[in-house]
Formats: structure tokens, C-alpha cells, sequence
């Protein structure tokens, strides 16, 4: 296997203007190398480097740098002895995070004994629609048609199978209902897929960061994640899942394009050309996550991905757990047939179907889904707006990166204390998800993820909340973040 090796280019582009400040002026007098190294170890920490890649070779950054390879040399000296890159015998090193950086810091005692009511923060899920309580009961009056057979249909309903299908003709996806499998939700959806498509050992690309989720899936199936960074001020880096899919021969991708988790960010028509291109070119097959398609605030509904494939390369997984409700466990699967039929073979060693009354119900929002949604966009814009103006209020220095949709945002911290706050957060009324868990070995420490899912009071709490945590915990963590005691 070649080992894979970072683009001049790419690393060049994300350093920036790496010894300047904001303003413009040149930092402090420290040496260039140990300017650079702290900029790459920066570039670690926010996931912009992935760990196990290998740098460019010294020769190469010097010259993207026009920089001697004297200075080079001495940066990934530093690099090595913190722990930032690690040499093996034979080969390149390769970029690592050095043991216990993610908990380094002076020690902060985290109570375990608090029964006061806290905020739920680390989620990002709405509450039911005024509808839901209507669609169960259609469900209700639709289900004795269907207590004669035996209730297990491991592709789904035909009912619900046809209204998925013609959610994706409106869209401009030609679709047919032996094109679906209905499942119990878009992480049951992704693991059949998995078990399906891959083995031990096999490489699956991600966006970093990703859905956590989706990463234990993956890990959970024996494959290896590969990060390829999504980058908040540019989106997608096409040109570095190119190469990340020749460079680990990965058979599998996972991307989410519509509206991204944690980001929000929502891939443009020629950036999903440009993907589906990439797949055929590599012979790579990308399983499309659009559990949040259908929450495009700001911009109208992209085209779906598999519209730009010209034959299997494309797979499509989709829920209504994030369109309607989190307890509402539907999900579904847009494939070839053949790929649905294989599917439904295996399907049963893990489950023989997807509940009936579940099914029925989700049939009867879809039905609605337009005057659902349209609620559902009003809500989100108006709680983004709210969560928005209290953090400019309270947390200034925090620098929220709103994408275009979604239900979150990720937000870039001063420091990386990502996990020390996510630590601290529930002694002041609130449950955080830090930012490494949507990455791999402890990536994104300098970010947070906020959802604004909840009602406008409830979420200047919950900033009220974080900000109390961040200002206990600041004063005592001037290094990457905190190591973390429970008593």
C-alpha cells in the first residue's frame, strides 16, 4: 500500500499567512522553524493535517515556502520531538498527536454528583411536529390492512417504498420503489452497507470532520477511516479526495454533502459532479449520508449526487429522523436493485424488518413534508438567529462558522479546550459535544459543536451555561486543554 502523502499545495494553502497575526504584522521575533512547526501543529490539532499522513518532503516545502531546507529541517525536528510526527525506519514520518496531548493542562476536578437540570446540548435533534400526532393516527387506521400477513418486510412497505421514491422524482432523481430499502434509521442504513461492501481492514474515506456516528460505524466493521479535511471557509477539498482514494486504494467513501455534520456547509452541483467523477475515475463507491438534505435554510435543495453517476458508484442513504423526529427510527437506502436484493439477503442476521406503524406514519408525513419542512425552516432560522446573537453577546472571542443549513453550528475556539469544556460544561446546566468526537485521534480540539434545535429561552441558557464553564475553565488552561479527573 503507498503510504499517503500530503500535498504541498494543500499544506501551504491552510498555513496562510503563518507568521503574521490577524492584522497583518509579523508575529514575534521567534525563529521561522519554530514559527512553521507551531502553525503545522495548529493545522494537527484542527483536523486540517490528518494524522498518519507524512508531510512533504523538505525539499518540496522549502520550495512552496521559499523557505531554506535548513528551516524545514529544523521544523520537523521539533515536530518529532513533541510527538507531532513520528519516524519509522524505511519510510516517511508520519503526523501523530503526541500522547496526552489532548489532556495536557492544569487538572480540573469535574463533579460527578450534580442532580441539577442541564441543558442538552451534545444532540442535534427538533422536537415532534404538530403533525406527528396526525400520522400515527392515519397509521393507525391504515394498519389492519396489514395484521393478516406477518408484518416483516426486510425492503420495506410498497407504500412508504413509493412515496421515498417519489420524494426523489421531485428532486430530479428518477427513482423506482424496488430502488429502496427501508430500514431503522440512516445509521442502520450506513452499517448494512458496511457489512455489505467492505471488509476488515478496507480503507473508507470521510469528510473531517464527520458524523461520529458514522466513524464507529466504520470502525465497528473492521475498516479503517481515512480523514480528508472539509475546510469551513472553502468546503470540500476534491482535489484531496482524489488523491486520498488513489493513495489508500479505498473502496468506500462516506460523505455528507447536504448540509453537513458538524459544519452545515452544502456541496455545490459541480462539486457533486466532480465527486461522482472522482468515483468512477477510482473505482471508489460513495455512500451519500442525506439525513439533512432537507433542511436548506439559506439556499434551495441541491441536486442529489447519484444524479451526476453513470452507474453503481453512487449509493444514497437518507432518514426522517432529522426532517420530522429523532424518535421516528426510518431510514432508507437508494441503490441499484441488485444492491437491494443483496442487502435484503443479509439483512436478517441483524433485524427482519422496520416496524409497521413506524412506517405508515413516515408514509403520511412525506405526504405533508412540504408544509412540514417549511415550518421546520422558520423555526431553525429564527433559533440559528437567536443562538447566533448570544453568543456574539456572551462569548465574543468564539467565532461560529454558520453553513447554509442544518441544525448546528461549529464553532472555533480561541484555545483548543474543546474536551475540558465538554468536561466542565455540566457543573453549569449544560451537555456539550467537544469537537474530537467528529474526528479521529483527537482532532478539533479548538472547536464545539452547538445545536440550535432548542427554543429561543433555552438556548440563551445553555450560552449563558457554556460561557460560565469557559470562563472557570480559562483562567487555568493556557495549553491545548485540560486533563480531566473524576471524583
Amino acid at each position: 500500500m503507498v503510504m499517503r502523502v500530503l500535498g504541498v499545495s494543500s499544506l501551504t494553502r491552510d498555513l496562510g499567512r503563518w507568521r503574521d497575526d490577524d492584522d497583518g504584522r509579523r508575529k514575534s521575533a521567534r525563529p521561522a522553524y519554530q514559527a512553521l512547526a507551531e502553525a503545522i501543529r495548529l493545522l494537527i490539532h484542527d483536523g486540517r493535517v490528518p494524522l498518519g499522513v507524512a508531510l512533504p518532503s523538505e525539499r518540496d516545502l522549502a520550495t512552496g515556502l521559499s523557505l531554506s531546507r535548513t528551516t524545514i529541517t529544523s521544523t520537523y525536528s521539533v515536530l518529532r520531538e513533541d510527538g507531532y510526527l513520528i519516524s519509522r525506519q524505511g519510510s516517511r514520518s508520519t503526523v501523530a498527536l503526541p500522547s496526552g496531548a489532548a489532556r495536557s493542562g492544569n487538572m480540573i476536578h469535574i463533579r460527578t454528583d450534580v442532580d441539577a437540570p442541564v441543558v442538552e446540548m451534545s444532540s442535534a435533534a427538533l422536537p415532534a411536529p404538530p403533525e406527528m400526532e396526525g400520522a400515527y393516527g392515519a397509521a393507525l387506521q391504515a394498519l389492519p390492512a396489514y395484521l393478516t400477513s406477518h408484518g416483516m418486510e426486510p425492503i420495506g412497505l410498497a407504500v412508504l417504498r413509493e412515496a421515498i421514491a417519489d420524494r426523489y422524482r421531485q428532486r430530479g432523481l428518477p427513482t423506482e420503489p424496488d430502488q429502496i430499502m427501508v430500514t431503522l434509521g440512516a445509521q442502520h442504513a450506513l452499517s448494512l452497507l458496511l457489512a455489505a461492501l467492505i471488509g476488515p481492514g478496507d480503507r473508507v474515506l470521510i469528510e473531517h470532520p464527520t458524523y461520529p456516528n458514522a466513524i464507529e460505524a466504520i470502525r465497528h466493521s473492521g475498516a479503517r477511516p481515512v480523514p480528508v479535511p472539509i475546510r469551513p471557509e472553502e468546503g470540500w477539498d476534491l482535489d484531496g479526495i482524489r488523491t486520498a482514494a488513489r493513495q489508500t486504494a479505498a473502496r468506500l467513501a462516506y460523505m455528507i454533502p447536504d448540509f453537513h455534520n458538524p459544519t452545515g456547509l452544502c456541496m455545490s452541483d459541480e462539486g457533486r459532479a466532480e465527486l461522482a467523477r472522482i468515483a468512477r475515475e477510482t473505482r471508489m463507491t460513495v455512500i451519500v449520508d442525506e439525513s439533512m438534505a432537507e433542511l436548506n435554510l439559506d439556499i434551495e435543495q441541491r441536486t442529489p449526487v447519484a444524479a451526476f453517476a453513470r452507474g453503481a458508484e453512487v449509493i444514497t442513504i437518507g432518514s426522517a429522523s432529522k426532517s420530522f423526529w429523532g424518535g421516528l427510527r426510518v431510514g432508507w437506502i437508494r441503490a441499484r436493485p441488485s444492491l437491494i436484493t443483496r442487502v435484503a439477503g443479509t439483512r436478517s442476521a441483524v433485524d427482519l424488518g422496520t416496524p409497521v406503524m413506524d412506517q405508515l406514519a413516515t408514509a403520511d408525513l412525506l405526504g405533508s413534508a412540504s408544509t412540514i419542512l417549511a415550518a421546520r425552516h422558520d423555526l431553525l432560522r429564527r433559533q440559528r438567529s437567536a443562538l447566533l446573537d448570544e453568543l456574539e453577546l456572551q462569548l465574543p472571542e468564539w467565532r461560529p462558522m454558520p453553513g447554509p443549513g442544518g441544525m448546528s453550528l461549529w464553532i472555533q475556539l480561541p484555545t483548543p479546550v474543546s474536551t475540558a469544556l465538554a468536561a466542565t460544561a455540566p457543573n453549569f446546566g449544560v451537555l456539550l459535544a467537544a469537537g474530537p468526537r467528529f474526528g479521529v485521534e483527537g482532532a478539533f480540539e479548538r472547536f464545539v459543536r452547538l445545536p440550535y434545535t432548542h427554543n429561543e429561552v433555552t438556548l440563551r441558557a445553555a450560552v449563558s451555561g457554556v460561557a460560565a464553564a469557559y470562563g472557570a475553565l480559562s483562567p487555568r488552561s493556557d495549553e491545548a486543554t485540560a486533563a480531566l479527573v473524576c471524583v
